[in-house]
């Protein structure tokens, strides 16, 4: 688990490719005060594995799934990504929970600079956007952020001077893709919800009362 506090911005120092797969060198600093083998880290909000590490470079694993699932794909040798360690127990939770299982690939479409702050508009599919409510969290590249507004496309945030200069939402441009990971609370509501309709249908239906039955019964 993750908080979606960016510790530090690391760099794609090498990019090994696999006939299906890749492995990613990263130059990093902070994140590897404590690191041990196996540990996790998320890499632009991407759940990697540490197989590999020295004491300004580790090296991460990349699946085929997780190349055609998230914006990892399009890095390139010299690009910049949002690094964090795993939550430790007792941390102080700044921003929310984080698995680091994108959940799709977004688009940013629309900058907007007002005052300090800069409202970024992203695109995502249907499928994303019901998680998503106006002041409710999402991580983008791995950064918890806070949902200025919902559209039909998409959704806006507001990034702050401190975001921008710490995160590479800072260098990111119109058109640049995105690793999107919707409220992971929201996904436990939906389940919750989705299962109680179905046990209630079941229970209706096992019950005998359905509209045959009521009309039958004079109702």
């Amino acid at each position: 688990m993750f908080t979606g506090i960016v510790e530090e911005l690391g760099k794609v120092k090498e990019i090994r490719r696999g006939p299906r797969s890749a492995q990613l060198v990263l130059e990093a600093q902070k994140v590897l005060e404590d690191v041990k083998m196996g540990d996790s880290i998320a890499v632009n909000g991407v759940c990697l594995t540490v197989v590999e590490f020295a004491k300004d470079y580790f090296v991460a694993d990349v699946m085929d799934e997780t190349l055609r699932k998230t914006a990892l794909a399009r890095v390139q040798r010299g690009s910049y990504v949002n690094l964090e360690r795993a939550l430790r127990m007792g941390d102080r939770l700044g921003g929310h929970i984080v698995s680091g299982h994108v959940d799709e690939v977004g688009e940013i479409v629309g900058q907007k600079k007002i005052d300090i702050a800069v409202i970024t508009a992203i695109t995502c599919s249907s499928d994303l956007l019901k998680y998503l409510i106006p002041k409710g969290s999402i991580a983008i590249d791995g950064i918890s952020l806070t949902v200025v507004d919902v559209t039909q496309q998409g959704f806006t945030v507001s990034l702050i001077p401190h975001t921008a200069g710490e995160t590479t939402l800072g260098i990111k441009k119109k058109g640049d893709l995105v690793n999107l990971e919707a409220d992971m609370l929201m996904k436990y509501v939906e389940r919750l919800l989705s299962t109680q309709s179905e046990e209630g249908t079941k229970k209706t239906a096992k019950g005998n009362l359905t509209r045959e039955f009521l009309l039958e019964q004079g109702y």
